[in-house]
């Protein structure tokens, strides 16, 4: 096995064929990118909706109307004054309208109070893009149409699904100008050259655009589904993690060329001593992400899959492209701070966290004491801990579909932008009569009626007249749902159905997933250290630090930038996330304690591994920390808690955990934190 491995590791570094290993990688990002592009993502109504849920099925139902593909545009006309003396000004704004779509003549109804009036018009709805295209354009027409002193707003389906796209375009490609943008600051002030910083950044941002492309092909080769946002996840991953394993490799390099006179040989090196902490953090994310395979929601299992091609994409690249590209520039290439053979490693200078490492050693039972205190301070959040966020805080910049319907709701029942929906596998016109006559007399409907009718469906729509995303809502869906069910092949969905199946589904992911992550990443961690105890202490430090960035997010949420409560997709995302990253700097510890530990013993071992990784591993954190932290340009509210709670979670494992925590438990238990492994003689 070795033989194949020195063969490979000779050909990215040996002098004549470091050049093919670059063209080669180089080639086959071309490829990619251009050869292959980017998959039909070939979206669905029922992609973002839990599989086997009663909304999911009532969506899924709606599919079989032979009716145009149109989604309802509800159009607000609002006045400081009374409406009613200019609602035959506003038929004619309506009556002129052209949507494309044809229907039964158009209808103003006024409210109550006088101030406000409504029309509902059908608009193409084919694609994502028509349904842009057409608020759009229908917005345009209105602003120039509406009479003096009248706002006219679009919400219902049609807009909050223009409103999201649009919230949306563009949005992966700003995603990843900022994170290379960080990505390469933090470069250059970690490496302080003005060269070095290029090689890692560019390797790294080819190995992005490679797996994200790649990643699309392969969703779409196995069917599995994806939206807006998995892509600019992916990047950030990849950009975070990729840059780690350079890091690392960056910093071994420099080590061994303080040894070596040659670089290829120094290179061919620290190949083979990082390639086993990368290959172990690697494989270890793999493991984790792929449990999103056993998600209910569809566009999460795609998130799990190309989070797994990406992470496999970045470590072959840092492990055959990035050696070679360094090794065609000489030593100068980390001008001003060139390494000079004969110089003191890492491990073996009094370096900063060599003194933090020595203050550890004196009083370890006092620092491990001090740091479980503080994190268990830090997730006291959990106690109070909410989860689920109303429409209206669902994007960073509300928009205008989402602020009609809080306006419309002034005046109108409460559940006129975006009815209750129930669809029925019937067109027995007795049976459909009776079903709406059983929920025309639950209180909290307000009315019902029949919105489409063929190829054996039924669609009604009913409005409830209680405050939406309220308990009042969601036990008034209950008993809409309770009805529904005496007629077979019944189901209901619409905002407040399918907000209740997403919470319960959410619920499920997490008891499935949660523990199997754990199992899986513990098990990868035994076989990679062959030890129990150690694996075991790794994994509970890392749930511990995503404890605290879970009750430190809530109260940073809640409390300061004043949102109800996390995303139901919240924990399940960062804590994937958090253990399968933050073991990956437990690993690079850890592997080069049991480096140093077969030389001088595991206490002085975990002390010369922390002043050996501890720059690198410090920088690593940050920027990983960083490039989550630039989740919150993108438009969703819940991509900015993952990315915070991760952002949060990553320093703590790297500043706290990997620095005192795990140092101060190797001190206290010696060679019994290898468990049932025993550092012997023979290993020395």
């Amino acid at each position: 096995m070795k033989e194949p491995i020195d063969r490979i590791v000779r050909f990215v570094t040996g002098r004549r064929t470091a050049w093919i290993s670059v063209l080669l990688g180089v080639l086959l990002g071309a490829g990619v990118i251009v050869g292959l592009g980017e998959a039909d993502r070939g979206a669905t109504p029922t992609d973002t909706l839990p599989v086997g849920y009663e909304s999911t099925e009532a969506v899924a139902l709606q599919q079989q109307l032979p009716t145009e593909e149109t989604a309802a545009a509800v159009i607000l006309f609002t006045t400081d004054g009374s409406i009613s003396g200019q609602l035959g000004e506003l038929e004619q704004v309506v009556a002129g309208l052209d949507t494309g779509v044809e229907g039964p003549p158009a209808f103003v109804q006024p409210a109550e109070d006088d101030t406000a009036a409504l029309s509902v018009v059908n608009v193409p709805a084919e694609t994502a893009t028509d349904v842009g295209e057409s608020v759009s354009e229908l917005r345009s027409n209105l602003l120039e149409a509406a009479p003096d002193g009248v706002t006219a707003q679009v919400t219902g389906p049609a807009g909050i699904r223009a409103d999201l796209t649009e919230v949306f375009a563009g949005a992966n490609t700003t995603l990843l100008a900022f994170t290379a943008s960080v990505v390469a600051l933090l470069l250059l002030v970690t490496y302080r050259s003005p060269f070095l910083w290029l090689i890692p950044l560019s390797v790294v941002g080819l190995a992005d655009r490679t797996a994200a492309l790649l990643a699309t092909q392969v969703l779409a080769g196995f069917g599995v589904s994806w939206d807006e946002s998995t892509i600019g996840i992916l990047s950030v991953l990849v950009f975070g993690a990729g840059t780690n394993y350079a890091l690392l490799l960056i910093s071994r390099y420099r080590d061994e060329l303080r040894t070596r006179e040659s670089r290829h040989e120094a290179m061919a090196h620290a190949v083979k001593r990082a390639a086993e902490a990368i290959l172990a953090s690697a494989a270890t994310v793999v493991v984790g992400v792929l449990t999103l395979l056993l998600s209910v929601f569809p566009t999460t299992r795609g998130l799990g899959l190309a989070s797994a091609v990406g992470i496999v994409v970045a470590a072959a690249f840092v492990l055959l492209v990035l050696p070679a590209a360094l090794v065609l520039f000489g030593r100068w290439i980390f001008w001003p701070r060139v390494p000079h053979v004969g110089e003191e490693g890492q491990a073996g200078r009094r370096s900063a966290w060599r003194r933090i490492g020595d203050q550890v050693a004196a009083r370890p039972g006092t620092f491990i004491a001090g740091t479980l205190a503080l994190l268990a301070a830090m997730a006291f959040g959990l106690t109070q801990i909410q989860l689920g966020l109303s429409a209206s805080e669902q994007f960073l910049d509300q928009p205008e579909a989402i602020s009609a319907a809080e306006r419309l709701a002034e005046s109108f029942p409460a559940g006129t932008a975006d009815p209750t929906v129930v669809v029925t596998a019937t067109e027995d016109e007795p049976a459909v009569e009776q079903l709406v006559t059983d929920l025309e007399g639950l209180d909290a409907v307000g009315s019902v009626m029949v919105s489409a009718q063929g190829g054996g469906v039924t669609q009604l729509n009913a409005v409830l007249s209680v405050e939406p995303e309220s308990d009042q809502a969601r036990q008034a869906v209950e008993e809409i749902r309770t009805v529904a069910s005496q007629t077979s092949q019944t189901y209901v969905s619409g905002p407040e159905a399918q907000s209740i199946d997403e919470s319960d589904a959410s619920a499920r992911d997490r008891l499935v997933i949660l523990p199997l992550i754990l199992g899986l990443v513990l098990v990868a961690l035994m076989g990679i250290l062959r030890s129990v105890l150690a694996p075991v202490i790794l994994v509970a430090s890392v749930i511990a630090s995503f404890a605290a960035a879970l009750g430190v997010s809530w109260w940073l949420f809640t409390s300061i930038l004043g949102f109800s409560g996390l995303d139901p997709s919240v924990p399940l995302l960062s804590f994937l996330f958090l253990v399968a990253l933050g073991v990956d700097y437990n690993i690079f510890l850890i592997t080069r304690t049991l480096e140093e530990a077969r030389e001088s013993g595991t206490r002085e071992g975990v002390l010369r591994a922390l002043s050996a990784t501890g720059g690198v591993i410090t920088s690593a954190g940050i920027l990983l920390a960083a490039v989550f932290a630039v989740l919150g340009v993108l438009p969703l509210v819940v991509l900015a808690q993952v990315g915070a709670v991760i952002c949060i979670g990553v320093l703590l494992d790297t500043l706290l955990v990997r620095t005192i925590l795990v140092p101060a438990i190797v001190l206290t238990l010696g060679e019994r934190f290898w468990w049932p492994r025993t550092v012997a003689p023979a290993d020395r």
